[in-house]
């Protein structure tokens, strides 16, 4: 019973890790970290993400421009953007590790030691990534809402608010998180056929004596 539901935690865990690293990478390249409507021209909608920004019209037709200069980038997209491609491969490393580390393959099966610190780390650097993901999105998130409730603006001017990415990314270090942690508590030794202990030799009957030796009653049970 303890065996299965480890595998099923395992098993959980690794889809919960493989669900939040395809999402980080969706939210890391799609250009729907923010919205905005245009007042003067509803029938316009721009979207920015962290390498291009994008104008969605209402026949369908999207043109998209890449951002000019990294340098010239806010540096919450600036940041972002290296947050998130690191995120990205912490993911990968994490799901290698914890495949690795996992019961049900048979890598390192007579290492037990070995897979459970690959399924550990494996757990560890998944967690690591859904930091790494949380991070960059609360904070252009943050920003946001800072410039939406910006008094200083005047209300004729339009303002950014949160696009889907922003929650795609909310639910990808979500995953990553809750992923890591089930795969890092789930990690133990595996198991493995223990050893058979070696056969006890009994004291031999009198009819296998050879020469009708007679033990002491005493020293019977010495003999192993």
């Amino acid at each position: 019973m303890a065996g299965g539901w480890w595998a099923k935690a395992q098993g959980g865990g690794m889809l919960l890790a493989l669900l939040g690293w395809i999402s980080s990478c969706v939210t890391t390249f799609v250009p729907l970290w923010k919205n905005l409507n245009l007042d003067l021209n509803e029938l316009e909608v721009w979207n920015m993400g962290l390498w291009q920004v994008c104008i969605t019209q209402e026949e369908g037709v999207v043109e998209c421009q890449a951002h000019g200069s990294f340098l010239a980038l806010p540096p919450e997209l600036r940041i972002s953007r290296l947050l998130m491609c690191f995120s990205n491969g912490l993911g990968l490393l994490g799901c290698l590790l914890t495949a690795l580390g996992l019961e049900g393959w048979r890598t390192c099966e007579d290492k037990p030691g070995r897979k459970r610190r690959l399924l550990l780390g494996g757990g560890v650097t998944l967690g690591m990534a859904g930091i790494t993901t949380l991070v960059p999105v609360s904070w252009v998130a943050y920003n946001t809402v800072l410039d939406f409730w910006d008094e200083t603006v005047p209300d004729i001017v339009p303002r950014w608010e949160f696009g889907e990415a922003t929650f795609l990314g909310w639910f990808a270090g979500a995953f990553l998180a809750a992923g890591g942690l089930l795969l890092a508590c789930s990690a133990r030794s595996t198991r493995t056929a223990a050893p058979l202990a070696p056969a006890c030799r009994r004291a031999p009957t009198a009819q296998g004596l050879a020469g009708g030796h007679h033990l002491h009653p005493k020293n019977a049970d010495l003999v192993i």
